[in-house]
């Protein structure tokens, strides 16, 4: 099982900490780091200052929001950073929900979310490749597009710049079983959001006859402390905000997987208290066990000991989110 950095996405500004994180990582072996967006910073141009500074690690966006950019412009971004850093680019992509794609990007949350995010993976595809001009007779991602506003003039092209590997991986970040079961057919692996080395069943019947390769790498909050609560304290706070407030009352991804891994009850409640403004009532409310049972916490032993099921486990990459050095240290230590 490899090591990777997750820095996720920026708060209120740049943290000046990613950098010499990612320096850190790289010095200690880890084989990559990862970047991401929401509504706020984006996902490439952080990663590409990373790979300025670096010259080993690999460099992965976890996730890339589909809507943000069609799925040409996003095959740019990608073979132009690979290109810049010697072919370390991994491509991770996620569809992310109806709250943001029609609130933040204004375009309509498609209907057929495995429709839209296999014709958007073989848009992709085809501007890597570079075999022939990119068509595609889809619904979602027409090219060239020929609704009843065109001009009538568009014309398939290929690159100008030559990629330089048609093979990037390309991973896609699913929670739906559906969905992942697509992903193991059409990705080079699957960016998971919640992973519970006990409860492996909740994503068995999606993970049959896994291609030769497939990479499994989910995110996991680390952090070497004394005190488990206290090391629990800033996974609940993420829980309670992705469970209460990433989507709408009616529609909430996060939730919904929350409750297949089986806390249905309790994902209720933390909707229902911080849809009612009640957030700190909301962040109280996400069980110990399960913020536990996704994340690495606690005294150098006990993270010592969980790890170890995470690695008897399909898990290939495990993308560590962790604000300090001493952390990162310990679990390259640890997984060594």
């Amino acid at each position: 099982m490899r090591l990777g950095l997750a820095l996720g996405y920026w708060g209120r500004g740049p943290d000046a900490r990613h950098l010499d994180l990612a320096r850190e990582a790289e010095r200690l072996g880890y084989d990559s780091v990862w970047t991401a967006e929401a509504w706020g910073s984006d996902a490439f141009t952080p990663l590409t200052w990373i790979a300025a500074h670096t010259s080993r690690i690999r460099l992965g966006t976890a996730v890339a929001q589909m809507a943000a950019r069609s799925p040409t412009a996003t095959a740019m971004h990608a073979l132009t950073l690979d290109h810049l850093s010697g072919g370390r680019m991994l491509l991770g992509l996620g569809l992310s929900g109806p709250q943001v794609v029609e609130g933040w990007y204004g375009r309509p949350f498609p209907k057929s979310p495995l429709t839209a995010t296999r014709e958007y993976v073989d848009v992709v595809r085809q501007v890597l490749r570079r075999r022939r001009p990119v068509e595609l007779d889809g619904h979602f991602h027409p090219l060239p597009y020929r609704g009843p506003d065109a001009a009538g003039l568009g014309r398939a092209l290929k690159p100008i710049t030559h990629p330089l590997r048609a093979d990037l991986p390309v991973l896609l970040g699913a929670e739906g079983p559906k969905n992942i079961a697509q992903t193991t057919r059409i990705a080079d692996g699957w960016l998971p959001l919640y992973w519970s080395p006990t409860r492996q069943d909740a994503y068995a019947a999606s993970l049959t006859d896994l291609p030769e390769g497939f990479l499994i790498a989910p995110l996991v909050r680390a952090r070497v402390c004394a005190d488990v609560a206290e090391g629990l304290a800033p996974v609940k706070a993420m829980l309670g905000f992705y469970i209460g407030g990433m989507g709408h009352a009616t529609r909430n991804f996060h939730a919904e997987l929350m409750a297949r891994m089986g806390y249905e009850d309790q994902a209720r409640r933390v909707r229902e208290l911080f849809l009612a403004g009640r957030r700190e009532e909301a962040v109280r409310a996400v069980p110990d066990a399960f913020a536990d049972e996704i994340s690495l916490v606690g005294p150098r032993e006990r993270i010592a000991e969980r790890l170890q099921e995470w690695r008897a486990g399909p898990v290939t990459d495990l993308l560590v989110l962790a604000s300090d050095p001493g952390t990162l240290r310990v679990l390259a230590d640890l997984n060594a």
